[in-house]
């Protein structure tokens, strides 16, 4: 079953404009399912194949010409010499919307882009399933530990595969073919827990000291390898917003799994009833949300505008949404009974923001919208109403 992806329609919005489109993302999201549904009349190749890979980089040239009309080329940070020969085939066509480069590395790929292909190439990024991608078609589970633990790569849904077994297989394979061509890893066990490590620290602020210590690397080794998971689309790096409204504010991101179900089995959680009880469950369903937010603001074609805000004295706000001159506060709780003790962050921060803040919003684990003063509280289920407030 092919499930419809909201990336689509800026792809097809984007080929008038470009004589290349390059969708991008973590392997497995589903970006090679996309581009040959969408274009089913041209050629493809994978420069993953070795042959293939092997004609593109001795007789580049030669090889293009093969594709009078343009053509997919999949995983095409595999052969960088192909880019600046692209680059000559567009500016003498000028044919908009011939080329789809895919790419799940984005070290190589956006190396190529921004040194041959700048201003010719629309660079979107292709993330797992949203939520509402599985909802339109039923997809999704109702219980919001399985949605968690399950995660939303593609292929768990597609080929309903087992979610620890295919994780597995997702790690030890991202290690050996991925890790070792973007960094010197001598010893995979020990970058293998430096990647637990930062899964038992999805949503908190990001201590590279802290962490390079526990998994016994510097620092800046560290730092080298969380740049790896960023480019392989693994975490991502919330930034603290930089407005103090009067108060001392943090300086570090926090960091955050794209996929809650990668992020869970590299904790060892081995069952949706694991999960329920477990101290992580918080931090999983925050993941999970800012995830969200991200997948529409990227696959819109558009960069992130997410924040978070924490002062020195440990005031915070999970997610602050940028637009314009207003701030949207946003709060993530995996409790199913609303409390007053979830409105409080928000009720604090409102009082510091004055005019700069818009509607505050709370998204929880229980399954009733309620109105309140403070703020619209949303159903973890309704969370794609609060994804479109992060567009323009």
């Amino acid at each position: 079953m092919l499930i419809p992806r909201h990336a689509r329609r800026n792809i097809e919005r984007f080929l008038d404009g470009y004589p290349a489109i390059a969708v991008t993302g973590p392997r497995q999201s589903g970006k090679t399912t996309l581009v040959q549904a969408m274009f089913k009349d041209r050629p493809y190749v994978s420069l993953e194949d070795l042959d293939q890979q092997g004609f593109a980089e001795s007789d580049p040239r030669r090889f293009l010409e093969q594709f009078p009309d343009g053509a997919v080329l999949d995983e095409a940070q595999r052969c960088p010499a192909l880019f600046s020969y692209l680059q000559t085939r567009m500016d003498a066509e000028k044919r908009m919307g011939r080329w789809i480069l895919t790419g799940s590395q984005q070290f190589g790929l956006l190396s190529g882009i921004s040194q041959s292909l700048a201003g010719r190439v629309s660079l979107l990024p292709l993330l797992p399933f949203s939520l509402a991608e599985l909802q339109a078609v039923e997809g999704a589970s109702g219980k919001l530990e399985e949605l968690l633990w399950q995660g939303l790569y593609p292929p768990i849904y597609d080929r309903k595969l087992d979610p620890a077994v295919w994780y597995a297989n997702y790690v030890r394979t991202y290690l050996e073919r991925d890790v070792r061509q973007m960094v010197q890893v001598r010893d995979l066990s020990t970058f293998q827990r430096f990647i637990r490590m930062c899964a038992a620290r999805t949503g908190q602020q990001l201590n590279l000291t802290s962490l390079g210590n526990d998994c016994g690397v510097t620092s800046n080794t560290a730092k080298a390898w969380l740049s790896v998971l960023e480019a392989s689309y693994i975490v991502h790096l919330l930034q603290p917003h930089h407005r103090n409204f009067r108060k001392r504010l943090t300086k570090s991101p926090k960091l955050y799994f794209y996929d809650t179900g990668l992020a869970a089995w590299l904790m060892g959680i081995e069952t949706p009833g694991q999960l329920a009880i477990h101290a992580q469950r918080g931090a999983l369903f925050e993941t999970w949300a800012v995830s969200e937010l991200l997948k529409r603001r990227l696959h819109g074609g558009l960069t992130s505008n997410l924040y978070y805000w924490r002062s020195r004295s440990g005031q915070e706000i999970d997610v602050l949404i940028e637009k314009g001159e207003t701030l949207i506060p946003m709060e993530f709780k995996s409790g199913q009974t609303l409390t007053s003790d979830f409105f409080k962050p928000l009720e604090d921060w409102l009082a510091l923001a004055g005019e700069s803040a818009g509607r505050a919003y709370l998204v929880y684990g229980g399954d009733q919208r309620q109105s309140r003063t403070i703020a619209e509280a949303v159903p973890w289920q309704r969370i794609s109403e609060l994804t479109q407030v992060a567009m323009p």
